[in-house]
């Protein structure tokens, strides 16, 4: 399916209705200008559909802040020079299993 073209955000939001997506105007700005942090699946879908793309040609995965740093302890690096693993004072205290 071809689509027409778009030369402004509204024009996205009548086609996002038609899917069941109904946005203010302010919301589909956002949408279209912003880099939005969260998106519902049924949004992405719409706007998949819409555009006549695909996914990969659509998001760009990036790593979040801080994954790397995650990753290596939980690797077995353990945190960090200088810094704790981010728990503070909240540690847990060992268990004793004692038998009955």
């Amino acid at each position: 399916m071809a689509t027409r073209g778009m030369f402004s955000t509204t024009d996205l939001r009548p086609l996002l209705s038609e899917r069941g997506i109904d946005l203010s105007p302010s919301q589909t700005y956002r949408l279209v200008v912003e880099r939005p942090e969260r998106l519902s699946l049924k949004t992405l879908m719409a706007l998949l559909d819409i555009l006549g793309c695909s996914m990969d040609e659509l998001i760009e995965p990036v790593a979040a802040a801080g994954s790397r740093r995650r990753h290596s302890a939980a690797a077995g690096g353990g945190p960090a020079p200088g810094k704790d693993a981010g728990l503070g004072d909240l540690r847990p205290k060992r268990a004793r299993i004692v038998p009955e």
